[in-house]
């Protein structure tokens, strides 16, 4: 098939899987591929280095494929599936299958970080075996957003009435050391950097990213001094910029994102590069025991006792007991260069890969945004040539939905603008010339100086002089911003024009 015939195919779908199998039908031999083969094959393919060989072995097993085939393999390599299935919805799905209560498919997928190994476990009868076990990453327990100290504070005194609910048989009476008086909340800085899971293990150290993917390579020289841990550790923190004892931006981070080698050259180069600290704020797991179910109190409690190696550091923590005090705690973090605070209940556990009333997250006056490009346009001037500017979107948690909410071209150098335009171009939905819809796979943190309803964007929203603070390299579309909390920005905005 020619080139121009197969862009007329791409540009009449914008959809990877439908232009295979347009492309594909009638011009296979069909060979049985059932799922051990497909399993085979995508492990074959994954041990395949270098693009030539990877292409030359997707071409053999294309041509060997039915259109309908080839159509979900193309759909499963690009991460496209769009069946609208969620992982809650297979926990539902394994629980019915194999006659399992679903909380503990969920309790067993949240310490396995496995839906796969889940399933598994769960047709064997041996869920109860699932656990915390080292160098097999969990999901990062996640932080509400909240755009002032008020709604914080807010938020823990209603979930303490909660507590006092469940306490006294269901009547709302508050207890006294549940009064807001009574209460004390852990405040910690927010850091402008990657989160990050360390495993050690003797002389075994793994870092893992927020999506569970091995990032060891990227940090050789964090991995190399983790091993002067005297005790096993899983450790939950951020990997920050730091030279000179003070703490650098995420863009001089950025240089260090997106490695893959870890051989020696690496390491040589990483030791003259951007240098990293590792900065823990929680430990899930300590000399063969889980923390999951401990309160924070004690395992911050352990966390300060242990010994650290060069390059680690601890996140202080400030106990506040209002709303001022976090107000006040937010200011000097902003003062000491940092993206804003943390706010945790002392008492909490750490439920991995969920929100909930224990953690919030405070960065207000940064007015930024996580939101996914979903379309590229060429530039003006002497950026015409390349795609720089970028409609970007957050997502309508009610539909799963991703609406436009505004659009960005400066805060990017050129070099990552080439970066990107070459990205754009591979992963091109709908062709329209200038302006292209994009595959939404691009996570940027966008600052603004207001937002505002507008009907310009299909999110009912509209940013004021948006500009990019960063490509968010170890984020991916699922940790986005929502729609509700932008709304729940421009709420609190309007109020403080008016007041």
């Amino acid at each position: 098939m020619s080139e121009a015939e197969f862009r007329r195919i791409a540009s009449s779908h914008g959809d990877a899987g439908k232009t295979a199998f347009e492309v594909l039908g009638g011009r296979t031999t069909s060979e049985p591929f059932g799922l051990v083969d497909s399993y085979e094959f995508f492990e074959q393919l994954h041990k395949l280095r270098g693009p030539v060989v990877k292409k030359d072995a997707l071409q053999n097993r294309l041509a060997r494929l039915s259109a309908r085939e080839g159509q979900y393999v193309v759909k499963i390599l690009s991460g496209d599936l769009r069946i609208g299935l969620r992982e809650g919805l297979v926990e539902e799905a394994i629980a019915k299958a194999f006659t399992a209560s679903l909380d503990e498919v969920k309790e067993a997928n949240m310490l396995l970080g496995d839906i796969g190994r889940t399933a598994v476990l769960a047709k064997r009868r041996e869920l109860h075996r699932a656990e915390l076990t080292l160098f097999r990453p969990i999901k990062c327990m996640l932080a509400s957003p909240e755009p002032t100290a008020e709604a914080i504070w807010k938020r823990f005194i209603e979930s303490k009435r909660v507590v006092a609910a469940a306490v006294t048989g269901g009547s709302f009476e508050i207890l006294p050391a549940m009064t807001p008086a009574a209460t004390t909340i852990y405040v910690e800085d927010k850091f402008d950097g990657i989160r990050a899971q360390l495993h050690v293990n003797g002389d075994r150290a793994q870092i893992f990213s927020r999506d569970l993917k091995r990032i060891t390579g990227q940090f050789p020289e964090l991995a190399e001094k983790a091993r002067g841990f005297s005790a096993d550790v899983i450790l939950d923190g951020e990997i920050i910029a730091y030279a000179e004892d003070r703490k650098l931006t995420f863009f001089d981070l950025q240089k260090r994102l997106g490695r893959k080698s870890e051989g020696l050259d690496l390491f040589e180069a990483a030791s003259a590069d951007v240098p990293v600290i590792f900065v823990a704020f929680d430990l899930l797991f300590f000399d063969g025991r889980s923390l999951l179910r401990t309160p924070l109190r004690e395992r911050r409690e352990l966390l300060r006792g242990l010994k650290l190696p060069p390059k680690f550091q601890v996140a202080s923590v400030v106990a506040a007991h209002s709303a001022n005090e976090i107000e006040t705690e937010f200011k000097r973090a902003r003062l000491r260069l940092n993206e804003g605070l943390m706010i945790k209940d002392p008492e909490s556990f750490y439920s991995p890969g969920r929100r909930g009333l224990f953690w919030f997250k405070l960065k207000k006056e940064l007015a930024t945004l996580d939101v996914v490009v979903v379309a590229a346009e060429l530039g003006h001037g002497k950026r015409n040539h390349v795609l720089s500017d970028y409609t970007f979107a957050v997502r309508d948690e009610n539909s799963g939905e991703l609406l436009p909410i505004g659009k960005a071209y400066s805060g990017l150098t050129d070099a990552e603008i080439a970066e990107l335009t070459e990205h754009f171009k591979q992963n091109t939905l709908v062709d329209r010339g200038r302006y292209r819809e994009v595959k939404p796979d691009i996570v940027l943190e966008v600052a603004f100086n207001s937002i505002q309803p507008s009907t310009r964007h299909a999110s009912g929203l509209a940013l004021r002089f948006p500009r990019i603070k960063a490509i968010r390299r170890d984020k991916t579309i699922e940790n986005i911003d929502t729609l509700a909390y932008a709304q729940q920005l421009a709420t609190e905005q309007n109020r403080s024009d008016t007041s």
